[in-house]
């Protein structure tokens, strides 16, 4: 088959691989429709590298058909429409049942002190084969494969892998008071869709900061109050606090992350660090690795006092420095972790079977063959030619 694999920084290729085969009786093999390329699937293309086999699959955001199931799967079969969660999570253990599937104690990578595994991402999180394509193995095929119905196209469905479970539970994580504000940091893929999903669960007021303008105009399309970086990055805590009577939101989301613009000593330390080798590299990103913060100091600066912070964008530094003492002083509450897809499924759902209120068939800006993988890596990297997201299809759906 063909896949998306790994062969450094910046250097990913489609390279044909052996088809990945039934290994236990409650496997499931997917034959990929469509396939998103992610925010943080640029993460390995630039910064973790050190923790990455050359061709190694990547990829975390797959649908597809199931093409083969194992002698005890009884829940899904052959010709059944799913879409497969980036957790790769048992849906049993403790933390399946307290709704903390990123968690999963059955898939903990627990010789990295990692949560539960995740398809397409790293030795930090198991090393398992990604769904950037033709084909994808699939364990636990009773309980991790979401069953979606036919006829809507996969736009439709795609985004409940990754996107729409990540932006909800920032929204949630969020907690934003009746009649407060939320500030949204970053319209990439998971920034867009948390303004969509904060209007849909009844936030007044939703603002979206970002210095992209076709990023910017997307989001004004859906009536959201839109802050350019590029303008405003000096005045922005006024100009937000204008929108806010005067106080700061209630709640900001940072959908940005370790890689965030402004944040030079942190580039520097991702450049240098990308030098060394991978060993090296490794070890020191596990033991003093630091992120570019500029998002989330601005998100800590921007929040009214007592407010809530979500982080949604991923973060890997486990030095990074943070500014307690003003953390403190403001009361701020901070909700993260990587989403738990399974928990949000029953609320989002419903909502892909009716009139679309959240514009998923909309929300792609490309649509490509599996093979243009490497250029549009290229194009997401660099924010060129207007995309936002990226859906790759190894098959027509």
């Amino acid at each position: 088959m063909k896949a998306v694999t790994w062969h450094g920084r910046r250097d990913v290729r489609v390279d044909t691989v052996p088809d990945p085969k039934i290994e236990q009786p409650t496997d499931v093999i997917v034959e990929v429709t469509s396939t998103g390329i992610c925010g943080s699937d640029l993460h390995l293309y630039e910064i973790l590298g050190p923790f990455l086999d050359e061709g190694d699959i990547l990829g975390h955001e797959p649908m597809g058909t199931v093409a083969d199931v194992g002698a005890d799967v009884t829940e899904v079969k052959t010709g059944d429409r799913v879409v497969v969660p980036f957790n790769v999570c048992c849906g049993t253990c403790f933390m399946c049942n307290q709704g903390l599937q990123s968690q999963c104690e059955t898939t903990q990578v627990h010789e990295m002190g990692s949560g539960g595994a995740l398809f397409g991402y790293t030795k930090l999180y198991g090393q398992i084969p990604g769904g950037q394509a033709e084909y994808l193995r699939v364990p636990f095929g009773n309980t991790l494969p979401i069953k979606v119905p036919g006829g809507p196209p996969d736009d439709r469905f795609v985004y409940l892998s990754d996107v729409l479970p990540t932006a909800w539970q920032a929204v949630a994580y969020a907690d934003v008071p009746p009649g407060g504000s939320l500030a949204v940091l970053g319209l990439g893929p998971i920034g867009d869709m948390c303004t969509r999903i904060a209007q849909h669960r009844g936030i007044e007021t939703v603002i979206g900061i970002d210095l992209v303008p076709e990023r910017l105009r997307r989001a004004q399309a859906h009536e959201v109050k839109t802050v350019d970086l590029c303008s405003h990055g000096k005045d922005l805590a006024e100009l937000v606090r204008e929108l806010t009577a005067g106080r700061g939101p209630d709640a900001v989301i940072d959908a940005v992350g370790m890689e965030a613009h402004g944040s030079p000593i942190g580039k520097i330390a991702h450049r240098l660090t990308s030098l060394l080798p991978d060993d090296l590299a490794a070890r020191l990103m596990t033991t003093a690795g630091i992120d570019r913060l500029a998002a989330l100091h601005t998100a800590i600066h921007l929040v009214r006092r007592g407010g809530t912070i979500s982080l949604s964008g991923v973060y890997g530094g486990v030095a990074s420095p943070m500014p307690l003492l003003t953390m403190f002083d403001k009361q701020i509450q901070l909700q993260m972790g990587q989403a738990n897809v399974h928990r949000w499924v029953p609320d989002i759902l419903p909502l892909l079977a009716d009139d679309d209120p959240l514009g998923t068939e909309d929300f792609a800006t490309h649509r490509l063959p599996l093979d243009a993988a490497p250029e549009a890596y290229a194009t997401f990297q660099h924010k060129r030619d207007g995309m936002v997201k990226a859906l790759l299809q190894p098959r027509a759906n």
